[in-house]
């Protein structure tokens, strides 16, 4: 798509993307919709995608507000390096081989579960770090892994996952979640970003409008937004529109509609 319109769109998706990223996750959810349904390949698309995502985790890393608090995190978040990296691999290239028509429906099928986790929020996000047992276990570093295969592969919905892992298993607060989440993020996203350069499955123009937008709304929102006392619940309904309108296109749900008349 080479309309005027469509470079300010990925712009302003991306600053979007961004700040729903550092918030939580599911920004993913727009920008490949964008990629997707603007006609690029569902493979490509996935790979142009990371050049947005390495540059928003750099800046969301970059711009969180430094404490004691925040540099033990960093320091915990250490143990999952070698299963995030790995695992990062190993994902990108699965994904670099799987037929694009087969991926888009992938994509389309885990927009609607993505879509269940935005809908259902479970009382347990509100407690607080449990600090008597360690993080540092092999059932969670063997759940990062498995984590990473999906972020490498994908990377849509890789923040709600690694919320939901490191609030519901790990037993970390919500706040200090968010804070590993952005680190362990960079971590998937980097390996898997040069093997998509390898196989050259991105396009770089657009890639790079999406990773001006996204770098500025994740700076944004991990200076600012983050704080906001009902961002959370913005960022939630906005999603739930995106996914049920992104995942009705790419399972082709509306044209099999259409060919009933």
């Amino acid at each position: 798509m080479n309309e005027w319109w469509y470079y300010p769109l990925l712009f302003g998706g991306g600053f979007l993307a961004g700040i729903i990223n550092t918030l939580a996750g599911n920004g993913s959810a727009i920008t490949l919709s964008l990629l997707i349904l603007s006609g690029m390949p569902a493979n490509v698309a996935n790979g142009t995608n990371r050049i947005g995502a390495l540059v928003q985790t750099i800046t969301a890393v970059l711009s969180l507000r430094r404490s004691p608090r925040t540099l033990f995190l960093f320091k915990d978040s250490a143990w999952f390096l070698v299963p995030a990296v790995i695992g990062s691999v190993l994902g990108a290239f699965l994904a670099v081989d799987v037929d694009p028509v087969v991926l888009k429906r992938i994509i389309g099928l885990i927009m609607l579960l993505l879509l269940g986790t935005m809908v259902y929020k479970p009382g347990k996000w509100a407690r607080p770090t449990d600090t008597s047992k360690s993080h540092k276990t092999v059932l969670n570093w063997i759940l990062i892994f498995a984590v990473a295969v999906y972020g490498g592969f994908l990377q849509m919905g890789i923040g709600i996952m690694l919320l939901s892992l490191l609030v519901l298993v790990a037993h970390y607060s919500l706040r200090d979640a968010n804070i590993i989440k952005l680190v362990l993020a960079f971590l998937f996203v980097l390996p898997a970003f040069v093997v998509f350069v390898w196989n050259g499955h991105l396009e770089w123009v657009p890639g790079l409008l999406l990773a001006v937008g996204q770098g500025l709304g994740a700076w944004i929102g991990a200076r600012y937004i983050l704080f906001l006392p009902k961002a959370n619940a913005i960022v939630r309904y906005t999603l739930i529109v995106i996914l049920i309108i992104s995942s009705v296109s790419l399972l082709g749900i509306v044209d099999a509609i259409r060919s009933l008349f």
